[in-house]
Order: structure tokens, then sequence, then C-alpha cells
């Protein structure tokens, strides 16, 4: 192509760059609200699954036992504070010990926030809400869901695998669910050398509620639930 020919960057006229710069103050209130009413939940766990399970289904009643499970055991329980798994996690983590959070999305063909939130916290942008579902986690725990429930398990093994947050539990729950995946991850990923070997072991896969919290109190018995000042470093860079 001729160089003169090339095209060149758009204007941008004041209206439209008032807007772009009114959407960071957005953003950084978005952070400020997370970071003020999370910081005094740990330890915590966040639990994703479908929003589209309703409340007679049997991995919905799962979520819900599992949930409380781990609010008895004195984990905070963080979800997506929509319905479906959602609900049911908040619903358990209410009936235990330990607060349940919800950090909801503005979607534009969802429904509300579910009933069951001691903290209910509300984002328009999908990068900031996954920020806090990171940020103070001791654990996650991974139920059967869709797209986004995927993108939640990718995020939080790429973040681990590649040392920009520290190595938490990561629990999948149904293995029969799971399984194709994880097979997926071993035949494929492994064999055409887009991960390591090692990276099979970022994650576990459980059946019950009681097995959930039995590998995460396992897993901070080798090392402290409080993040050391290197662990804090890294993940004031999330």
């Amino acid at each position: 192509m001729d160089k003169d020919k090339r095209p060149h960057a758009p204007s941008i006229n004041d209206s439209q760059m008032a807007r772009e710069s009114w959407k960071v103050f957005q953003v950084m209130a978005e952070f400020v609200e997370g970071y003020e009413r999370l910081v005094h939940i740990p330890p915590s766990v966040s639990i994703f699954g479908s929003a589209r399970l309703s409340p007679d289904h049997k991995w919905y009643h799962l979520a819900e036992d599992t949930a409380q499970a781990l609010s008895d055991a004195g984990f905070s329980v963080v979800t997506g504070g929509g319905p479906g798994i959602m609900e049911a996690a908040n619903k358990g983590a209410k009936k235990g010990r330990s607060l349940s959070v919800g950090l909801n999305i503005v979607l534009p063909n969802e429904e509300s926030a579910n009933a069951y939130q001691d903290i209910s916290i509300r984002f328009r942008h999908f990068f900031t809400r996954k920020v806090m579902f990171v940020k103070y986690a001791s654990a996650y725990v991974v139920m059967p869901g869709g797209f986004g429930t995927l993108d939640e398990i990718a995020e939080i093994l790429a973040l681990v695998q590649t040392g920009k947050t520290r190595r938490i539990p990561i629990v999948l729950v149904v293995k029969s669910f799971w399984e194709d995946l994880l097979k997926w991850f071993d035949k494929t990923l492994v064999k055409e050398g887009m991960i390591n070997k090692a990276d099979l072991d970022l994650y576990t896969i459980v059946e019950t509620p009681q097995e959930a919290v039995s590998y995460i109190q396992r897993f901070y018995k080798e090392r402290s639930i409080i993040p050391s000042e290197h662990e804090k470093e890294l993940m004031s860079d999330l």
C-alpha cells in the first residue's frame, strides 16, 4: 500500500473524549467500593456456576450445601450474586456462620440480585468485578456452568500459572461434568505444548461438600491462609 494512502487515526470530538474520560472515573469508583467493602471479609471462597439452574436441580442443592459447609468452616462465600448456582451458594452461606457476598453485574437480559446477600455490590464492568473475585479469595470452588464459569476458571488458572497471583486451591465440583474438559487439557494442551504437565496440578476435582472443605483445609495446613508480604505485593498488581 502506498504510504500516502495509509489510513489516518480518526479525529475525536470533545463530547466523545468527555464521555470516555468519565468512564475512567466510573471504573475507579467500582474498584474503590469493592476494596472498601471486601477488605474485611477474608478468608473467603469464590463460588462459580450456572445462572440457569432451577432450585429443584440436584446441582443447585449441591452448591447450597457446599456453601453452607464452607461458611460453617469460617469462610465468607462470594458469588456473582445472580440466580441459579449463585443464588444457591449465597443461600447456603446465609445458613452458615460467615458472610454471604454478591458481586452483581448489570446485564441487559438477566434477573436482579438474589435475596441472600449480606454484602451486595453492583458492577457495570466485568473486568472490575473479576478483580474482586480474585483479590480476596482464599480458594475458588467451581460448580457446573457455562461460558461465564469457564471464563472464571481460565482466569484464575492463568493468573496462578503465570505467577500474577498466589497459589490458592482451585476446586472443581462434579467429576462427570468436568472430566472431558480435563482430558482435553491433558491430551491436547499438554501434548501440543500449550501448557506444562505440572499445570494439571493447579486444580483438583471433588464430588461432595465435605471433600471441598477438607481439600481447602488441608491446603492451608501446609501454608498460611494469610498472604505473605510477597504475595500481597503480587496481588496489588492484579
